[in-house]
């Protein structure tokens, strides 16, 4: 396949570009920075700059792919979300989307797969009960990001292409992410579980993201909205003390939920709540996660 990749410099891009280049696959990469990206991509992979922005350049580069995928779109737990914080996470997704979406429409050919990422914040952070892919969306403001992203991706499926929405959970690999930030406290025996312990925890290996997106793309009847994430969910008490197992530390220091709120403010709802995912529509198609339980999740990235 010839795979055009948007926003893959960050914690999930290089990992699915290596795999796909291992499998043969070529890859273009449309990134902003070619320096930085030079250093945290194989050398196998073609840069193109992009800013994020319609350009002519992209409806040709479009028109010579098998699969276009977007992970683009600034961290969501990186900054505290004032009122310009939020603007930058939802343009920086919508605005993307919509770019790509509308070099698709006048391409020639167009490609049959679009991958667009989008995350389980879909639901909301709290509620009850089993989610799988039939349940409402939320109403908060992560809700409303993934509801917008989401639509504006849904605009290729009337230009007769496949849309593929994987709804990932916390995405758990070797060298970031949110796992790294979290093992810092228990590596310096100071780790607990942030807030009561008993919010769900929606996660899923990086190499089950590039497995169950490899599946997606081999079965051509698979499309729409999709749970990424484990089946094996946790609260946040048992992650902690998988992660406190994993490193040989206790987890014996929980933190606050007054102090979370009063340092991240409405953003310590993604940590503080949460939701019971269920991947239904990937095991329903046959998907077998290799990591569907935690604790051997956690000790293939932290031993």
């Amino acid at each position: 396949m010839n795979i055009l990749i948007a926003g893959g410099t960050g914690f999930l891009g290089p990992a699915l570009v290596k795999s796909w280049i291992g499998q043969g696959h070529a890859v273009t990469a449309l990134v902003r920075d070619p320096l930085r990206a030079s250093t945290v991509l194989p050398h196998q992979a073609v840069l193109v700059p992009w800013n994020g922005r319609p350009v002519d350049a992209l409806r040709v580069l479009v028109a010579h792919t098998d699969a276009v995928v977007n992970l683009s779109g600034a961290s969501i737990g990186d900054k505290r979300w004032s009122r310009e914080r939020k603007a930058i996470l939802l343009a920086s997704r919508v605005d993307t989307t919509r770019a790509l979406v509308d070099a698709m429409r006048a391409a020639q050919p167009r490609p049959p797969v679009f991958l667009n990422a989008s995350a389980v914040g879909y639901y909301g952070m709290s509620g009850p009960g089993d989610v799988t892919e039939h349940s409402d969306p939320g109403r908060d403001f992560l809700a409303a990001t993934c509801r917008q992203w989401e639509d504006e991706a849904l605009a290729a499926r009337d230009l007769g292409i496949r849309v593929l929405l994987p709804r990932m959970g916390v995405v758990l690999g070797v060298g970031g992410g949110v796992l790294e930030r979290m093992v810092l406290p228990f590596r310096l025996f100071i780790g607990g579980p942030p807030g009561s312990g008993t919010q769900w925890v929606a996660w899923v290996h990086r190499d089950d993201v590039i497995a169950a997106i490899g599946f997606a793309f081999d079965h051509p009847d698979f499309h729409g909205p999709f749970n990424l994430v484990a089946p094996g969910i946790v609260n946040m008490e048992t992650f902690s003390r998988e992660i406190g197992r994993a490193l040989g530390r206790p987890s014996w220091m929980p933190v606050p939920s007054v102090f979370l709120k009063w340092a991240f403010g409405e953003m310590s709802g993604i940590i503080l709540e949460g939701r019971r995912i269920v991947p239904a529509r990937l095991q329903e198609a046959g998907f077998t996660f290799r990591y569907p339980d935690v604790r051997q999740a956690l000790r293939s990235i932290l031993v």
